[in-house]
């Protein structure tokens, strides 16, 4: 495997976090962070009844509220300063997270320990750094939402290890509340699976998830069923009815960075997990649109140089990958053998109602929430399935197929336009969803919908007394467990005029193209 070299990880800030991450490794990954003591467990260990309890009381991971989605209206002139500040918010999450998998034994000895000495200090740095974004938008004449600084507290999250529970149970300071969505399945509380039991300390696979109840058979799943209205096919039987489909390899190159150009320009690591790369060959955080638009690519088609790009997918294995050191990899619990998708169909669509428009040059476009787990649902969009299985989806779950079925990761992408902007201050406002019947909100316009299919041979994992044996799963933020509600995929348009016009062109007078 290899990586794109232009990297800058010299500082003493990533230094500081990789150590703060390293102290959590536990069997090649970050382990759990949550510690379940058993009631009945005697003192012969030292512990006080008070300590197993204060134990139990303990928490998987840290939920804290997302500042990028709530920012609006940001001035093009302070967006560089504000997003280098919320990346400082991903990896101040990041550190604290790290500390609370690293000290199970202060948090059972001290019911007061994760209020005091992470989740209290998290909100101070969090305070002083929603001020700086304050400063960048104002600065240049911009008009800050004040509301935002009530973003800065966080709190922690039990270890409900349903993926379709995003957001779950948390407790801050011992204050419960509710701040999750329900996608069915069973919840998961104090560490056991009800019906079953399984230590969500030691699941089998030595990473900070994912567990058995992330798992489902896929011959289990109903058909016609997803779970989410994101990420709809917009075409059908009417409207503009043809395809146009672009041929891009699986990332031959092994261009690897644990990068995000969209969210976190000019931000090494911004990220904190490692993509794989198709199309343009020149995508990391410091690509300027020109630096795109004379880049090589490895799409068939030269004149589509637009990056695709989605979190990789691991078998949690043991291997030592090439960033197992790594900030974005196995320093921050993205461990395992990089499983390389065997296919990677990329096709743009029509729109069910009307014809597409055009999508202008280096218009972004983010589908899914990295965060999912911990942000809710509202901006999730992953689709697991198995080949021959394909009218079975499933979104909070990983799949496990029948020998001589792989694995399916589908993402649908917005397409609605607003028209006027190719990105927005939290990258997501420019687009939206389409309707099922193929409207678009009023004021956007239907664009051709991109629709990324990747297929893998994976090995089928087992689960053995509550416990999965030999995982897979996609690269993710640390504290979000690797849940499969957190599957991503990411694109810039950078296709010339003249191919962004065929592909119009072919949706809308119903040809197959390619």
């Amino acid at each position: 495997m290899g990586r794109n070299t232009r990297k800058r990880r010299s500082s003493m800030a990533n230094k500081a976090i990789a150590a703060s991450a390293a102290l959590a490794l536990g069997g090649g990954g970050l382990i759990w962070a949550n510690f379940y003591a058993s009631a009945h467990e005697s003192n012969n260990n030292g512990w006080s009844q008070n300590q197993t309890k204060a134990a139990a009381a303990q928490v998987a991971t840290i939920s804290c509220p997302d500042v990028g989605q709530k920012l609006t209206n940001v001035p093009q002139s302070a967006r560089q300063g504000v997003a280098t500040e919320l990346a400082n918010l991903d990896k101040q999450i990041t550190e604290a997270y790290a500390r609370l998998a690293s000290t199970r034994q202060a948090q059972a000895g001290d019911s007061g320990f994760v209020q005091n000495a992470i989740v209290g200090p998290l909100k101070e740095k969090r305070a002083a750094t929603i001020d700086r974004i304050r400063l960048d938008v104002q600065r240049v004449g911009g008009q800050f939402n004040t509301s935002l600084s009530q973003l800065a507290a966080c709190t922690t999250q039990n270890a409900q290890t349903n993926a379709g529970e995003a957001g779950g149970q948390q407790q801050n300071g011992g204050q419960q509340q509710n701040g999750g969505q329900q996608q069915g399945g069973q919840q998961q509380n104090g560490g056991q699976q009800q019906g079953g039991g399984q230590n969500a300390d030691n699941n089998g696979n030595g990473a900070a998830g994912p567990v058995a109840a992330d798992f489902v058979n896929i011959q289990n799943v109903q058909p016609n069923s997803r779970g989410l209205q994101n990420g709809l096919a917009a075409n059908g039987n009417t409207g503009s009815k043809g395809s146009f489909t672009t041929k891009c390899g699986v990332n031959e190159n092994n261009l690897f960075n644990s990068d995000n150009l969209i969210v976190a320009p000019g931000v090494d690591n911004g990220a904190h997990h490692t993509h794989d790369y198709v199309g343009n060959q020149d995508n990391n955080a410091f690509s300027s649109d020109q630096d795109l638009g004379n880049a090589g690519t490895s799409c068939q088609n030269q004149g589509d140089k637009s990056t695709y790009y989605w979190p990789v997918l691991r078998l949690q294995n043991g291997t030592k990958e090439f960033d197992n050191g790594d900030l974005g990899g196995g320093a921050e619990g993205n461990v395992g053998k990089i499983l390389k998708a065997k296919q990677a169909e990329i096709k743009f669509v029509g729109n069910k109602k009307s014809p597409v428009v055009a999508m202008p040059q280096f218009l972004r476009i983010i589908t899914g929430d990295a965060k999912a787990f911990t942000n809710g649902l509202k901006n999730a969009n992953t689709s697991f399935s198995c080949t021959g299985f394909e009218n079975r989806q499933v979104t909070d779950k990983y799949v496990i197929c029948p020998q001589g079925s792989s694995v399916v990761r589908t993402s649908n992408f917005q397409s609605c336009w607003d028209g006027k902007n190719i990105d927005s201050a939290n990258h997501r406002d420019q687009v939206a969803f389409v309707g099922a019947d193929g409207s678009c909100p009023n004021g956007f316009q239907a664009i051709p919908q991109l629709q990324v299919r990747l297929v893998y041979d994976v090995p089928a994992p087992t689960i053995q007394n509550g416990q999965v044996k030999n995982p897979y799963a996609v690269d993710g933020f640390p504290e979000q467990l690797h849940k499969p509600i957190t599957d991503h995929n990411d694109f810039i348009n950078v296709m010339s005029t003249q191919l962004m016009n065929k592909v119009v062109n072919c949706i809308n007078t119903g040809k197959k193209c390619q």
